[in-house]
């Protein structure tokens, strides 16, 4: 369900989303990968915050010279946890919309 509204609420700010890993469908640990045109990847994931919430946080980003060693990150932390789900989110400023996530 989640997934699904992240999905929706990328559409409506004119990007495009793609599950790239599916996970636990109740409990699963959600990672966003942003980029724009297919660029600039980051890989945000949900960290505890000190008031109680869990705010999406920039945890990795993609090295222009090697940008393999990005997804084999992800195609890592996949192997290590089957529960988790990869949404791929191509929207133009991904810090703005990872802000608009709710926590």
């Amino acid at each position: 369900m989640e997934i699904a509204s992240l999905i929706k609420l990328t559409e409506s700010h004119g990007g495009s989303a793609m599950v790239l890993s599916k996970g636990e469908r109740d409990a699963g640990t959600v990672l966003i990968v942003t980029m724009f045109r297919g660029m600039n990847a980051k890989l945000f994931e949900r960290m505890p915050q000190l008031d109680g919430t869990r705010a999406f946080i920039a945890t990795k980003t993609q090295d222009i010279e090697k940008p393999k060693e990005f997804f084999d990150y992800i195609d890592r932390r996949c192997r290590q946890d089957p529960d988790i789900w990869v949404l791929e989110v191509d929207v133009d400023d991904a810090e703005r919309f990872v802000e608009l996530l709710p926590r």
